[in-house]
């Protein structure tokens, strides 16, 4: 008989007895089980009842023992209170220190139950001796998955050299972040979403129609003439969740991120924030609003005269784009809501963008752009010069801020 066979009726046999048996009689009787099906045996009853080696073990030691029952028959088969305590009942301290030691390098969307981190287990038991707790790394696993973690395969997250200082930046903004959340000032996170084809061209995924009546679309891919591309670049505001889109039609540019900036301040940041001397924004390490971009510091610098503000920047290290908050909170529910659907026109991809909502109160307001944004513009010496830029401390090419000069009107 195959092994799924046997299986399954292990399975449906544990099933209609378990409820009239007490722990004892379950593994006695899966320790019989195992011994009348040989070899494998453990294995097979192990995986159909879902209970652990040591516990078939146990049952295994009572009947080569034939050892009698200890207790007086009954549903109850310890003593009240018998049995160690659990781990974090004896160290309440335990999953908080575990939560953070994680959060500043945890990946993922927060919102989700789906959640990894790149720190290994026993980096994290160590960090946690150091700290005064008594936990083996079998327990972090188990108490990463109760939080809601999981071991996952790599997929696109590694896109360059492994900075050294990788993780202390994931730290040092972390604790910026928190700082100016703290004060009520705003954070947000930048960053421009990949080009889209605007026109009948096929969109990844399904939608609902009429059976039989797919939308028609292009065969090829090639850019229309006429319609062109979409770039959207959006600003996510990480206290309010809350999101604006800046949709551009011609290049992913500086000028671009920046004029996405401007926007929302005018369209949302200033009424929810309107005496805030500073702005925090997170951004990727590369791209039009890399941490090397001249164009990038220049525009800024115009931005932070025309409103007031200190612009403070803290940007991912080199290879890790896909750690930013806007990626998982607002750029990953805008491709869901459309996917399917043919984006024919600017005009729809703007409406979709607008229509795009979460369960957990995200909203988006969207504008189409048709204003040009030439490649190729760098910020002259004289411009960068003019930059009142101040380098923090720690990795001033990464975290900087540029101070408003005021006018000399």
């Amino acid at each position: 008989m195959e092994k799924a066979v046997v299986e399954a009726i292990i399975r449906e046999k544990f099933v209609a007895l378990a409820p009239v048996m007490d722990e004892r009689t379950r593994r006695r009787w899966a320790a019989t089980e195992a011994n009348a099906l040989g070899h494998s045996g453990q294995t097979l009853v192990a995986r159909a009842t879902g209970m652990s080696r040591s516990t078939l073990h146990l049952g295994l030691r009572e009947l080569e023992r034939d050892v009698a029952p200890a207790l007086a028959p009954g549903p109850r088969v310890r003593r009240r209170g018998a049995g160690r305590k659990a781990l974090t009942e004896r160290d309440p301290t335990l999953v908080a220190a575990l939560e953070t030691l994680v959060e500043p390098t945890s990946r993922g969307d927060p919102q989700s139950p789906l959640r990894w981190t790149c720190m290994r287990v026993r980096q994290l038991a160590t960090a946690l001796h150091r700290q005064g707790h008594t936990v083996e790394r079998q327990t972090v696993a188990h108490l990463l998955a109760a939080l809601g973690y999981s071991w996952q395969a790599h997929r696109k997250t590694k896109e360059g050299p492994s900075h050294p200082d990788r993780n202390a930046q994931f730290a040092d903004i972390n604790t910026r972040v928190r700082a100016f959340q703290k004060r009520g000032y705003p954070v947000v996170s930048v960053e421009t979403n990949k080009k889209e084809l605007v026109g009948d061209f096929k969109n990844g995924g399904q939608e609902w129609r009429p059976q039989g009546q797919p939308a028609q679309v292009r065969v090829d891919d090639f850019v229309d003439a006429d319609w062109g591309n979409a770039i959207p670049d959006g600003v996510y505001d990480q206290a309010a969740t809350r999101g604006w889109v800046h949709v551009g039609v011609d290049h992913d540019t500086a000028a671009l991120a920046v004029e996405s900036l401007r926007r929302w301040w005018e369209h949302m940041g200033s009424q929810r924030y309107p005496r805030a001397p500073a702005l925090l924004m997170t951004a990727d390490g590369g791209g039009s609003n890399g941490s090397r971009s001249r164009l990038w510091k220049v525009a800024l610098q115009q931005l932070a005269n025309d409103m007031g503000l200190r612009m403070a920047v803290g940007h991912f290290p080199p290879g890790t784009s896909n750690w930013n908050t806007i990626e998982h909170r607002m750029f990953s529910h805008m491709s869901m809501n459309w996917r399917g659907r043919p984006l024919i026109s600017h005009e729809v991809m703007v409406n979709l963008i607008a229509k795009t909502t979460t369960q957990q109160g995200l909203t988006i307001k969207a504008a189409l752009d048709t204003g040009r944004s030439p490649r190729g513009i760098k910020g002259t010496d004289q411009e960068f010069e003019k930059v009142k830029l101040k380098h923090a401390k720690f990795h001033g090419e990464w975290n900087y801020t540029i101070m408003p000069m005021l006018s000399s009107k």
